[in-house]
């Protein structure tokens, strides 16, 4: 059985007036325990007058159901934004929105003035490091003969050390610009500049937008396009503050409708002040045809199938925020109190100390509420009258 929770909303006190009219037709006898429940005595004769119908408790096969809206999204680590690493103009777009692309392919190409002057840094440092080198090396010929002194070519060697220092911050640079090793090195060996940039993808996926245009000229860090790993989703569960406790790590789940399987991985640690909800994160097992930002209704297993009992709602009376049900007796009824798992339409599963096969009230649960009450009070001015 699917269960959605829900409130059960009763009208206490219209259900105790009407059970004092009806329960003026015959007489009814409170009878309890001193620390038991409390318990009162309906002829069997007076329960077709009083309309009360049971019920036997029968075991359930299966553990509660319950259902929650959810929506697919997608990890932050499948997410990939490619920005602009330096300001310049969009000359041509080189992949389309919905396209595959694996990683290394070109995305994007942007010509910029602040990348030609930082290839010219490159130029420099690679000509300078290049003679610091030639210098390093005739200095220390020069000692190895004896004709210079051995501080001429510690000089030579921290120039050597510096040129190579500033080679490697602007091969940096440049690959924080968005070129390859591979590209800088061959700058650097021919001499020659590139006029463009290629942007490429860090990592496969799925391009889902596309803000730059051909022609529009961008700042450096200005978003161009967004890719997304739609391999792995996450299912985020919209669920009761209340009953967070009841999803931890690891909670299978099952998508309504569809043979997908889910499990969770986490919840959020903020509440939603206005709905008080919790936003309850689930993995998604495999591929399963999803699209991030769908809509779908999940639903796991709560409670155990051992203690649970499926009841129409009608069987419940509430007492304030208590829920019970009334047992048949040999001499009458009992309130048992229940803890309410999960409702549905009229049905509702709950758990209460019951044995399989005990009768319980379905109908006419007004009347014997009424009686209840009544001989709830009796007990306790008896109590309270004793106790003097």
């Amino acid at each position: 059985m699917n269960l959605i929770p829900a409130p059960f909303h009763t009208h206490a006190r219209a259900c105790t007036l009407a059970a004092v009219l009806v329960l003026t037709l015959a007489p009814i006898q409170a009878v309890h325990a001193a620390n038991g429940p409390i318990r009162f005595t309906v002829a069997a004769s007076q329960l077709q007058l009083l309309g009360i119908e049971t019920l036997a408790l029968r075991a359930q096969g299966e553990p509660v159901r319950v259902s929650y809206p959810a929506q697919t999204v997608l990890p932050p680590s499948a997410e990939q934004v490619i920005s602009s690493p330096v300001a310049g103009l969009v000359v041509q777009l080189l992949a389309q929105p919905n396209q595959a692309v694996r990683p290394g392919a070109p995305l994007i190409r942007i010509a910029s003035a602040e990348l030609g002057q930082m290839q010219l840094q490159l130029l420099q440092a690679n000509s300078r490091a290049t003679l610091a080198t030639q210098t390093a090396q005739r200095e220390r010929s020069l000692f190895s003969e004896g004709l210079i002194s051995q501080r001429r070519v510690q000089e030579a060697q921290a120039g050597l050390q510096e040129a190579e220092a500033a080679l490697r911050q602007a091969k940096s640079a440049l690959r924080l610009g968005g070129m390859s090793a591979g590209a800088i090195d061959k700058v650097a060996a021919s001499g020659n500049p590139q006029d463009s940039l290629v942007l490429v993808a860090a990592q496969a996926g799925v391009v889902t937008e596309i803000s730059a245009r051909t022609g529009q000229r961008v700042d450096s860090a200005s978003p161009l396009m967004r890719l997304a790993q739609t391999d792995t989703l996450w299912l985020e569960v919209q669920v009761p503050a209340t009953e967070a406790s009841a999803w931890p790590p690891g909670t299978k789940l099952k998508v309504k409708g569809r043979d997908i399987a889910a499990s969770v991985v986490g919840s959020s640690a903020l509440v939603a002040t206005g709905s008080q909800m919790l936003a309850v994160r689930a993995l998604v097992d495999g591929n399963s045809g999803l699209r991030p930002g769908e809509l779908v209704s999940v639903e796991t297993s709560m409670g155990n199938a051992a203690t649970g009992w499926d009841l129409p709602l009608s069987a419940l009376a509430r007492d304030g925020a208590e829920a019970y049900i009334f047992v048949r007796t040999a001499e009458g009824f009992e309130a048992r109190p229940v803890k309410v798992l999960a409702s549905a339409g009229q049905r509702v599963r709950v758990q209460a100390d019951a044995k399989a096969g005990e009768q319980v009230a379905i109908s006419g649960v007004v009347a014997l509420k009424g009686a209840w009450l009544d001989a709830r009070e009796a007990k306790d001015a008896k109590d309270s009258k004793g106790s003097k």
